[in-house]
């Protein structure tokens, strides 16, 4: 088994609090892994750790067998490791087209850049009608595409997604986690997927991790986890 990223004993927190408690996780090369939790149980701070953005205190983040932990984050764009943030981020004043190609303006995706627009319009035809629209004028389901687009012209080999479904109507969260499973499907990327929707993402993960308190308390196939009664209580409300 190929592993794209693994994190071993990784430790973190802001300040002198300590969020993050020797977390062991790897993504599996051409996978959706999901990192589960409830609100505030260390999800988020795990992907921002992983790409820099809050320093780790311990442990190793190795990306394709390689040691990142202590890489800036502009380093790990430039190597293939893409996040898309929590809450979109967009520029309101910037249309559709100018977010993706100014995302595509990294040397990992300059030569591409055209190539991976088109792809993107395609995985995306409402973008395509709407680039020349400003992105805060979107409707939120269109916003959160946008931001995955965004990230998609990065040109990842890791693409990392938190919590993509929240604030989203029952049928965009839909439309969102058929598009992650094209990007495995199609885009043969490897995905890290945060989320509080838990059914959402036992439906596409092929792996998940349950995250509390800073600590992973359980991890399996998607089957296993299913069965799992804790999880069936806990989680899945059986």
């Amino acid at each position: 088994m190929t592993y794209v990223l693994e994190l071993e004993k990784l430790e973190s927190g802001y300040g002198e609090t300590q969020v993050l408690f020797g977390v062991n996780l790897k993504a599996r090369k051409g996978q959706i892994t999901a990192l589960l939790g409830s609100n505030g149980a260390g999800k988020s701070t795990t992907l921002w750790t992983i790409m820099g953005i809050v320093k780790p205190w311990g442990g190793k983040i190795l990306f394709n067998g390689e040691d990142v932990t202590m890489l800036p984050p502009y380093k790990k764009v430039n190597i293939g490791m893409t996040l898309v943030p929590e809450g979109r981020r967009l520029w309101p004043q910037l249309t559709v087209e100018e977010h993706l190609i100014m995302a595509a303006s990294i040397p990992r995706s300059k030569e591409r850049a055209q190539e991976i627009l088109e792809m993107v319009y395609q995985l995306f035809p409402r973008l395509k009608e709407r680039r020349n629209q400003l992105a805060g004028t979107l409707s939120g389901g269109e916003q959160q595409m946008l931001a995955i687009a965004r990230g998609l012209m990065l040109n990842p080999v890791l693409f990392m997604l938190d919590e993509p479904s929240l604030g989203l109507a029952p049928k965009l969260v839909q439309e969102i986690a058929e598009t992650i499973s094209k990007l495995r499907d199609e885009w043969k990327l490897t995905v890290l997927l945060v989320e509080q929707n838990i059914h959402m993402s036992m439906q596409i993960a092929d792996y998940a991790y349950i995250i509390e308190n800073g600590r992973i308390v359980l991890e399996g196939t998607v089957d296993e986890l299913k069965e799992n009664p804790m999880v069936k209580k806990a989680y899945l409300g059986l």
